[in-house]
């Protein structure tokens, strides 16, 4: 197996710090390195932590790595002005995108949002759209787009607003089925392990883009991949193959 490299970069938010546990802590993974501006709480064998400002960042301050994960995300509460939220979810991701394709990492994974589209009404929606179709139109070698729908799970930071709405989504999660159940809200952890997952499995287009039905998937792909022998097929040989040494070889 080829081991990976991995860069983090928005690894002391609420996904970046469960995905940088998720990389450490798998076999695929040799190296993470991590560019933050204050030290991590968590502490690995693998992991290398540079601390950095985002604003000053330069092209030598990447490892040479198989993927770069951006995490990045602010809120209006946290940026205080649209301009300043602009430069967090807009403005970074495609300096550091513009860093990652200088430097030859050829996998750029990023956390966009579900709804994201450069023309909508919505101020936070045509930010993200924005930033997603700058990426686009920078050619990387391989960018996986991430649009989950509402993030669940224990932040650092309380968030009324999001609060309110897990609480909503805890309800009629277990209701949205079939063609709706891409709306479902998502823990963290769970899209942290999809993005982990569709880096090492996922195809390699020039452009992919994972909606939060992706998302949701992505653990029942890895289970099915891992789905052990069913008793009934144990020794049916007929559908067991690939387990005998054809006789010709033996002689090899």
């Amino acid at each position: 197996m080829v081991k990976r490299t991995a860069i983090v970069i928005g690894a002391t938010g609420f996904t970046g710090q469960i995905l940088v546990k998720q990389l450490c802590e798998s076999e695929e993974y040799v190296a993470v390195s991590v560019i933050a501006r204050r030290s991590l709480t968590y502490m690995h064998a693998k992991l290398d932590v540079k601390i950095r400002e985002l604003d000053k960042l330069e092209e030598n301050d990447l490892e040479i790595a198989d993927d770069l994960f951006c995490c990045l995300g602010t809120t209006m509460k946290k940026a205080k002005s649209k301009v300043n939220f602009e430069k967090v979810d807009l403005e970074y991701p495609l300096r550091i995108a513009s860093l990652a394709k200088k430097r030859g990492i050829p996998n750029f994974h990023i956390i966009s949002a579900a709804g994201s589209n450069k023309k909508s009404p919505f101020f936070y929606s045509r930010v993200k759209g924005r930033m997603e179709q700058g990426l686009i139109d920078l050619k990387l070698p391989h960018l996986s787009i991430f649009r989950p729908s509402l993030l669940t799970g224990e932040r650092a930071e309380f968030r009324l607003g999001e609060r309110l709405a897990e609480g909503v989504f805890q309800l009629i999660n277990p209701i949205l089925i079939g063609p709706s159940r891409g709306l479902r809200a998502i823990k963290g952890e769970q899209l942290a392990f999809a993005m982990y997952h569709y880096a090492i499995s996922g195809s390699r287009h020039h452009v992919r883009i994972y909606k939060s039905i992706d998302i949701q998937n992505a653990r029942a792909i890895e289970e099915k991949e891992e789905r052990p022998i069913p008793r009934e097929e144990l020794f049916d040989w007929s559908k067991r193959k690939n387990i005998f040494v054809e006789p010709e070889k033996l002689d090899e």
